[in-house]
């Protein structure tokens, strides 16, 4: 007995000792939590520097607007057209948000050096951003963009990619929405899903020389691609919460949303390293006419050229679809302008049944389609608002003082609805606004900043422009496309880096008789 008595006690010994660790976590854990919410519940009592119970703040903090609007967008819109000076504060995110044009030209131009990305925002992407040229200021940001800019300047790219759109719209678009009119009302198709999967096949070839065939609708969409949305749309999440303190220490207990990205961003990271692998396996800088295979003439470090890769994955897939969906959903709800631009395209390219042949060649002298893209872009920017982060005090042209760390938004989307930048019917889709005499006239970049403006601006503007005109030719030549239950009079956004519809738009597709000839035209 005595000897039985002495190993149980050593066991019950040997148990507490293999306990104890786990104990002690548990423990670390709960008392985090409890000093947390102390803390929290402390910042709510004392009613900190920050806080605010001003309308505009308590609105925001309730969700109170989601009584009168559909979306946040929409909501700064409203503020933004009431506000004399078109600019409000929103103190409890201690940002102040501008539909000025002068102020946007004083944040991206007068005083460039004054608004840089900032660390507050470089800190909320850079899990999935890294030190990508979205993410960057100064001197990583400048090699970026002066290496981007040689590369998408290269004539031999500019064809490479027309080549690749071409090759696109011939083998897989149009293929796809001509069998989709063929049978007849029943099928119904996700637009802006197509055009993700398009512009991710043109992307992954114009940057990296791969195709990963995502424009087969019998097949989903890889994890991988799926897991690259998730980490935009919840680290897009972070932008919104009016405390860092509140997703770091989510991330510091690994939990909700913050578990989630980190999950998405292990994915996005396998992806942009097989794409890396599988460039060097085929050669290389040493070969291809990719920018991934440009980038790796100069950029040594894989770790930066997956920031990099992630970058461009997030430029050329989700602007270019965004603007394409946006577009084909208001000409379903503006027939004549989609009659415009088929009657244009037969005069520029010939009548008949000629097919368009040389058509990337002519797409320069279509200036209503260029005016019809930009009207589009105008009422829904694939981006809708960008930041900067005050690196010293200043003060706003409108005469709101910006003291040093706070948030400077520039808000697109509201810009493209205030009188006071476009004047009256500036909420209607009109391209004639952009035209004299028939010919395309730009504006200006800080009234139209859907490219960004100044030091900072869009450097693949061109290469997205010919992808996105492309399209709207090829598709518009041929097909009719009919939203089903959507309408852009009000539209319903999903949370995200750009503007994605929520709930995707569906859509019927037929074939539009006119003076094109029958079969699927070559590109």
């Amino acid at each position: 007995m005595g000897f039985e008595a002495e190993a149980l006690h050593g066991a019950a010994e040997a148990l507490v000792s293999s306990l104890q660790p786990h104990v002690a976590a548990a423990f670390f854990v709960f008392t985090t939590c409890t000093v947390a919410l102390a803390v929290l519940l402390a910042a709510v009592r004392l009613r900190p520097l920050w806080w605010c119970d001003c309308p505009v703040c308590e609105a925001y903090l309730t969700a109170s607007w989601t009584g009168q609007f559909d979306n946040l967008c929409d909501w700064y819109a409203h503020l933004l057209r009431t506000s004399p000076a078109q600019t409000v504060h929103v103190h409890v995110l201690r940002n102040v948000v501008t539909a000025n044009p002068i102020t946007v030209d004083h944040i991206l131009r007068v005083r460039f050096d004054n608004y840089p990305k900032g660390a507050p925002f470089s800190a909320i992407l850079a899990d999935f951003l890294g030190r990508g040229i979205f993410n960057a200021d100064g001197d990583a940001w400048l090699f970026q963009r002066k290496l981007a800019a040689a590369e998408l300047a290269s004539p031999a790219l500019r064809v490479f990619a027309a080549r690749v759109v071409a090759s696109e719209l011939r083998c897989r678009l149009i293929p796809l929405l001509h069998s989709a009119s063929r049978e007849g009302d029943g099928k119904v198709l996700d637009l802006q899903d197509v055009f993700r999967r398009f512009a991710f096949d043109s992307i992954c070839k114009i940057s990296f020389g791969l195709d990963p065939g995502c424009l087969e609708l019998s097949m989903p969409l890889s994890a991988l691609v799926e897991a690259f949305d998730t980490a935009s749309t919840l680290s897009a999440r972070r932008a919104t919460v009016p405390m860092q303190i509140i997703w770091r220490l989510k991330q510091l207990l690994n939990v909700g949303d913050e578990r989630n990205l980190r999950d998405a961003i292990r994915s996005v990271d396998a992806l942009a390293a097989e794409v890396i692998r599988q460039r060097r396996k085929l050669g290389g800088a040493a070969s291809g006419s990719d920018l991934l295979s440009r980038f790796m003439g100069s950029i040594d470090d894989d770790k930066y050229l997956r920031d990099i890769v992630v970058s461009f994955m997030l430029a050329g897939r989700d602007t270019i679809s965004s603007a394409l969906t946006a577009f084909f959903l208001l000409l379903s709800d503006h027939p004549e302008v989609a009659d415009a631009i088929q009657d244009e395209v037969a005069r520029v390219t010939g009548e008949g049944d000629r097919p368009m042949g040389t058509t990337f060649d002519k797409l320069k002298d279509m200036h209503y389609v260029h005016a019809a893209l930009y009207e589009s872009m105008r009422l829904f920017p694939p981006v809708q608002f960008d930041s900067k982060f005050a690196a010293s005090d200043d003060t706003l042209p409108d005469g709101t003082v910006v003291t040093k760390g706070t948030r400077v938004t520039y808000h697109a989307y509201a810009m493209g609805r205030m009188e006071s930048v476009w004047g009256l019917g500036c909420s209607e889709f009109r391209p004639e606004r952009w035209l004299r005499d028939g010919r395309f006239v730009p504006e200006s970049p800080y009234r139209y900043p859907v490219f960004q403006a100044g030091v900072r601006v869009c450097v693949g503007k061109e290469l997205a422009l010919m992808e996105m005109k492309a399209v709207i030719v090829a598709v518009v030549r041929s097909f009719n496309i009919e939203a089903i239950a959507r309408s852009s009079r009000r539209p319903k956004f999903a949370p995200g880096l750009t503007a994605t519809f929520a709930g995707g738009l569906p859509v019927r597709v037929r074939r539009r008789q006119s003076r094109a000839s029958k079969h699927i035209p070559p590109i």
